[in-house]
């Protein structure tokens, strides 16, 4: 471990001082390298596969880890995405004069070394490894053991891509052993590593957070909203909210919770209930939108317990809640949701502006599916992950958020009085 650290900031330095064009190289290198090696990369993910359902893995699980030419695909055109977007490093901005003659203003800059712990996701290499890229810095992967040889599969490429680039390949690097160990000790090294972004479920984020001796950018889980109001398009609701939710059921940007408002509880809930049952979606409702939702065809409907409210289902499951106002609706989703996505669909363009302002979380919308809420979909060309902190990034974390900014004067001899 302390040969990597040694590594990634000697390389970090050399990945602050890199010129725009050497850096977009290697990511159009890498795009046009993963496409080339789609078939190999997904016959090492076929060997993480068989042995996730040897070992039992959860379906979401086994979900989160396939690489397929869709998701290939998808993270090569990040990484031209990427290559195509200014570069953030070195901009200068807010520059004033001040009476004393000097000139003040930012700079953007790299962070310089970021440690990313991560779970199931073979794709999360390819993100990670490309936001380093673009943004200078050098970064220390780990990823999950079951999906140790895709992993190793993609971190060849992206060596091969920095390579050709003229870019040192130690700018990404991937542990290459599964031992809990070398976590603990890439967690507790601040002489090396600048902050830990750990992406992946809510055990492994609150040990990191416990643990960690240098700052962690992270969110817990994501106990998203979909909001239904008194004043609504109906036929937009029921397709926002069912793509919401049952688009996909394992990333943490799909809606867990549903309120809708008494107003719309009778003309609303059949109808979703409906579009849900016929998925499998068990529904876990309070007492009243059980009374609106039933007698359904085939639906699974449970009462919601006190805890329902603060669940991160990633499964088949929503809880449901009707409400008696947008302030219940708002006080609900403050304290119970996680501060990751929540949606209104609304007509009331007041109740949408009040939604968007006292919602507390990274990222809030306005008739729109909560599945939006990621990085490649933002423009941001990928995520390192989501951040619902407050400090020092909130919501996809891309370019911007893997910099920081210092201050600069510029001067002429200026002298302090």
């Amino acid at each position: 471990m302390h040969g990597l650290g040694v590594a990634a900031c000697a390389a970090a330095t050399a990945m602050a001082a890199a010129s725009t064009a050497a850096k977009n190289q290697a990511l159009l290198a890498l795009a046009r390298r993963l496409r080339e090696a789609s078939p190999a990369l997904q016959a090492a993910n076929r060997l993480d596969l068989d042995a996730a359902r040897a070992a039992g893995l959860e379906a979401p699980m086994v979900d989160r880890l396939k690489l397929n030419d869709k998701i290939i695909a998808t993270v090569a055109e990040g990484c031209e995405q990427l290559a195509a977007m200014p570069d953030p490093v070195g901009e200068i901005t807010q520059v004033k004069r001040r009476p004393s003659g000097i000139s003040v203003g930012q700079m953007r800059v790299p962070l310089g070394v970021f440690g990313m712990i991560f779970e199931s996701r073979p794709n999360v290499t390819i993100e990670a490894a490309s936001l380093a890229i673009k943004s200078g810095n050098a970064c220390i992967l780990r990823g999950g053991s079951e999906a140790i040889h895709s992993n190793l599969a993609l971190a060849g490429i992206v060596a091969a891509a920095l390579q050709e680039a003229g870019l040192p390949a130690a700018a990404v690097q991937l542990l290459r052993t599964v031992d809990r160990a070398a976590v603990g000790l890439l967690i507790t090294m601040p002489e090396f590593v600048d902050v830990i972004i750990p992406r992946g479920g809510k055990g492994l984020i609150e040990r990191i957070s416990r643990e960690a001796r240098v700052p962690v950018i992270k969110h817990l889980d994501g106990n998203c909203h979909s909001y239904v109001d008194a004043e609504v398009d109906l036929e937009l609701a029921l397709r926002v909210v069912d793509n919401a939710k049952t688009q996909k059921y394992s990333p943490c940007n799909a809606t867990e919770s549903l309120l809708v408002h008494a107003a719309q509880g009778a003309a609303f809930l059949p109808r979703i209930g409906a579009l849900f049952a016929a998925k499998g979606v068990e529904m876990r409702g309070c007492p009243r939108s059980l009374a609106l939702l039933g007698p359904l065809p085939g639906a699974r409907l449970v009462a919601a317990r006190e805890s329902d409210w603060s669940e991160e289902y990633l499964a088949p499951v929503i809880s449901i809640k009707l409400v008696d106002s947008l302030d219940e609706a708002i006080a609900h989703i403050n304290r119970y949701g996680s501060h990751h996505t929540d949606a209104i669909l609304t007509t009331n363009h007041v109740n949408a502006m009040r939604f968007l302002r006292e919602v507390d979380s990274s990222s809030v919308m306005v008739n729109a599916s909560t599945r939006f809420a990621d990085g490649f979909e933002y423009g941001l060309g990928a995520e390192i992950g989501i951040s619902t902190d407050k400090f020092h990034a909130r919501g996809p974390v891309g370019l911007e958020g893997l910099t920081s900014l210092k201050w600069i004067v510029l001067g002429q001899g200026e002298l302090r009085q």
